[in-house]
Formats: C-alpha cells, structure tokens, sequence
C-alpha cells in the first residue's frame, strides 16, 4: 500500500500510530503541503487531516457519498483506532475515547487498490493547495490574512458525492471559493467538480478554518509565501 511508510501498527494491527517525521514526509510528499504545522519540530505539531482521510480510505474503501468531519488535531505518536460503530459512522479515536474523525458514507463502494489509491492522490493533491493557491487569494480580497508568525488553518469538514467509481482517474478542479470573516477567525470554504476523461462525474466541498486573522499585510504575505517555496524547494532538492 502506498501509504505504508507514512504510519506504523502496534498492538496485533489494532492501532495505528503516525510519528511526526512520518506525517510530515505525507504533508510535502503527497499531498504538497508546506504548513509548519506538520513540520516534525512544530510547537502546535499536527497530523494532516489528508493522512486521516488516506487511512480511511484504504481501510473502508472509497463511497460514492462520504463526509469528513474533524472534532480534533491528532498529535505525534497518539495510538489511534479505526472503528465502525453500530451507528453505521466511522470513527477515528484515541484509547480515551477522543474522536478525531467522523466519516459517513453511503451509496456503492470499491475496494479496488488502484481506484481508492488514484482518488486519494488526486483529492489529497488538491487540498495540498490551500495555501498559497487558494487562500492568498481570499485573504487578499478579503483584507486580512493570518498571523504571519503563527499561522494556523484548520482542517474542519469536506465531503464528496460521486457518480461513478469505475474505471476512476480523476482530477480536481476549483469551481468557487469563498471567505466568511468572523472577527478573528474566518470560515473558507473551496468547491471543486470530480472530473475523468474530461466528464464530470462528481461535486464536493471543502472547510478550513483560519484563526488569528489580522489586517492583510502584503509585505508580510510575500514572506510567508516566499517561505513556503523555499520550504519546497529545499525539500525537492533532497528528495
């Protein structure tokens, strides 16, 4: 399984475990993702909700219909489990109970490698865009833009509905984006069409969350979009 250098089992496969080097090899390996918060040596270190939502994925499979929503940050090393309850939701949780993940599903469903592993590089490259390709944008238009020296974007919610599973090689595309600013926080939401072979053959959304919004500084912006690439730059060069 592709993902298998990004978490590790314990207890006879009953837990799952990601450490913080391996969450952040998926952040900028798969998913293109430069946020500090998955850098290993980060002081509000998380894992990306994208490596939840892989995981799940290759566990339960892919549904036409499926919702996502993340009650938690999932810190280094936590023992998580993967857990249908008998309310048909699944639940991503801790030993003590704590749910960091909740996911419906409904419709068909596919088991096939290829197809589950096709979608979730698709879906988990797109999201990987956040920043800057998406959310530089809103703030800018928007007037205000996150902490520069905490910047901190939330993984709330996404879903998606498909038409089909079969013979899936998909592509994102962004169909429309918006912020709602909420004092200090605002509410982003991103909706793409599923596209294969140039037919769209699903819709679904996506939430973040961004706290601690400020005045929109350019200069400042430019910084943490100049660091951003060269973050990725210095990781390509030592891929």
């Amino acid at each position: 399984m592709f993902l298998d250098d990004y978490f590790s089992c314990s207890k006879a496969g009953e837990q799952t475990c990601i450490s913080a080097e391996q969450a952040s090899r998926f952040a900028k390996r798969v998913a293109g993702d430069y946020n500090p918060i998955h850098n290993p040596d980060a002081r509000r270190f998380c894992v990306p909700g994208d490596l939840l939502f892989a995981l799940v994925l290759a566990r339960f499979g892919l549904f036409q219909h499926m919702t996502f929503r993340f009650l938690s940050m999932v810190g280094a090393d936590v023992p998580l489990q993967f857990i249908e309850g008998c309310d048909g939701l699944i639940r991503v949780q801790d030993e003590a109970g704590k749910c960091y993940l909740e996911v419906e599903r409904s419709g068909e469903s596919t088991h096939d490698e290829a197809v589950v592993e096709a979608f979730t590089r698709c879906y988990v490259a797109f999201s990987g865009k956040n920043f800057p390709h998406y959310l530089k944008p809103l703030m800018e238009d928007g007037g205000v833009m996150f902490n520069p020296r905490r910047p901190l974007v939330i993984y709330d919610s996404m879903g998606f509905s498909l038409n089909r599973l079969d013979g899936l090689e998909p592509g994102l595309a962004l169909t429309d984006s918006t912020l709602e600013i909420n004092g200090k926080r605002g509410d982003v939401r991103l909706e793409f069409h599923i596209l294969a072979g140039g037919e769209e053959i699903g819709t679904g959304s996506k939430k973040l969350v961004v706290s601690g919004l400020c005045d929109y500084d350019a200069q400042a912006m430019d910084a943490v979009v100049d660091e951003f690439y060269r973050l990725k730059a210095a990781h390509e060069a030592s891929a």
